[in-house]
């Protein structure tokens, strides 16, 4: 089994087309690398751009989506995979479950919601998975400054704050949270 990452990032497109060309290009180097996506099942947004390009490279691709929204929202008709999950929470364990890995692409309250939930699960030792930020178009500059606010003002471990990395480009985050194996 080759190794997962779990992208948490926006239903929405944004309004900068950075956005969705930072998504295509994460979900393609995935794809190239063998590097499977699990993620929350849609096929719309940024949600369903990293999925199309995590498939048009052959990649293998888990949604994880609660009950309470297959009904509303469906679900991306060509993954490899589709998981039921009885409620959110469960959605977020699950994927954390699944994946060696985070990203956070742009996004809103879920995307906030999940990176901070597998941040504390970092802090509190549940799991040493690497978590990262794509910081497309510096839409994460204003919480990066915040988190680095934190620590200044003592609410915030330093070692703790290095547990989230950050970078604008796919490529290289992707070299950074999952090296290639030395032969």
């Amino acid at each position: 089994m080759g190794q997962r990452l779990a992208v948490y990032c926006g239903s929405k497109l944004g309004h900068h087309p950075s956005y969705a060309r930072a998504a295509e290009q994460l979900g393609h180097a995935m794809g190239q690398r063998g590097v499977g996506l699990v993620y929350g099942a849609a096929d719309f947004g940024l949600m369903g751009v990293i999925a199309d390009a995590v498939l048009a490279e052959a990649g293998d691709v888990i949604g994880v989506i609660p009950d309470l929204l297959i009904d509303a929202e469906g679900a991306h008709p060509g993954l490899s995979r589709l998981e039921r999950v009885p409620s959110m929470h469960r959605r977020k364990q699950r994927m954390m479950e699944l994946a060696d890995g985070m990203i956070a692409l742009p996004g809103g309250f879920g995307t906030f919601e999940e990176l901070f939930e597998a941040l504390t699960w970092a802090q509190l030792g549940l799991h040493q998975k690497p978590i990262a930020l794509l910081n497309v178009h510096g839409y994460f500059d204003g919480l990066i400054q915040f988190l680095d606010d934190s620590v200044e003002a003592g609410f915030l471990a330093p070692s703790h704050r290095a547990l989230l990395h950050s970078g604008s480009d796919p490529d290289l985050l992707l070299n950074a949270l999952l090296p290639e194996p030395q032969c």
